[in-house]
C-alpha cells in the first residue's frame, strides 16, 4: 500500500512539473462512464480467461478440482495482492508518464514506448532475464498487451478500462486457475497435460491477440471520454 501511495505522489509531482496539472488527468474520479468501462473490461477479460483455460482443460482432459484448503480469507488476501499488482503496473506504465508522453509525442509513439517498457519490465518480474527464448516470447506477449492497455487509456482518457481488463484477466489467472505466483488457489490442475502441435500454436496466438484486437475495434472510433 505504501508503494502505491509513493507512486501517486511521484505521479502528482511529474504532472505538476511537466504539465502544471494534477492526478485528475488520469481519469481516476469514479464517474458513471468510467465505472462502465471498468466493469465491461473486467467482465470481458474474466470471461475470456475462463473460456481459454476451460477449453484447454476440456481438450487435454486436464481438469481442475476445488482446493479444499482455499478459504474466504485466502481469497481476500490473494485478490488484494492481485489488485495491488495491477494498480502498481497501471500507475507506472499507463499513468503520469504515458499522459506526458502523449502530450509530447502523440498517441501512437507514446503507446509504443509504454508497451516496450512494459515488455522489458516483465523480463524481470517473470525472472526471464538471461534466457533469450523466454525473453523474446514474454516481450512479444507483454508488448501487445501493453499496447492494448495504453490504447485503452488514450482513447478513454481514464485508467478504468485498462485496470478493468488487467484485473479481470489476472484475477482469474491467479486466484481461480492458480496459474500465477500465488501457488494453489481455488482450482488445482489434476495433471500436467498440455496441448500439442498446431492446436497449441492456435491457442497460444489466441491468448496473445484476442483481447487486444477486441479492445482495438471497440475503441477505434471512440473519441476521448472526459465525462
Amino acid at each position: 500500500m505504501i508503494g502505491l501511495l509513493i507512486e501517486l505522489i511521484i505521479s502528482w509531482l511529474l504532472l505538476w512539473l511537466f504539465d502544471k496539472t494534477n492526478l485528475s488527468v488520469l481519469g481516476i474520479a469514479p464517474i458513471q462512464s468510467r465505472v462502465y468501462y471498468f466493469i465491461l473490461g473486467f467482465v470481458v477479460a474474466s470471461a475470456f480467461c475462463t473460456l481459454y483455460y476451460g477449453s484447454i482443460a476440456s481438450l487435454t482432459g486436464n481438469y481442475f478440482i476445488i482446493n479444499k484448503d482455499f478459504t474466504f480469507t485466502l481469497f481476500l488476501k490473494s485478490s488484494w495482492w492481485t489488485l495491488k499488482s495491477v494498480l502498481f503496473e497501471e500507475l507506472i506504465f499507463r499513468g503520469a508518464l504515458l499522459y506526458i508522453a502523449i502530450k509530447k509525442l502523440g498517441i501512437s509513439k507514446a503507446c509504443m514506448i509504454s508497451a516496450i517498457a512494459f515488455g522489458i519490465y516483465h523480463w524481470f518480474s517473470f525472472g526471464a532475464f538471461g534466457n533469450p527464448v523466454q525473453m523474446l516470447i514474454i516481450f512479444g506477449m507483454t508488448v501487445i498487451w501493453g499496447l492494448m492497455f495504453a490504447f485503452a487509456y488514450a482513447k478513454t482518457n481514464s485508467l478504468y478500462l485498462p485496470i478493468g481488463i488487467h484485473l479481470g484477466w489476472n484475477l482469474i489467472f491467479n486466484v481461480v486457475f492458480s496459474k500465477g505466483p500465488l501457488g494453489h488457489q481455488l482450482l488445482i490442475s489434476t495433471s500436467d497435460k498440455k496441448l500439442e502441435g498446431i492446436i497449441s500454436l492456435v491457442f497460444f496466438i489466441t491468448q496473445i491477440v484476442f483481447l487486444p484486437i477486441l479492445t482495438y475495434f471497440f475503441l477505434k472510433n471512440k473519441s476521448k471520454s472526459t465525462q
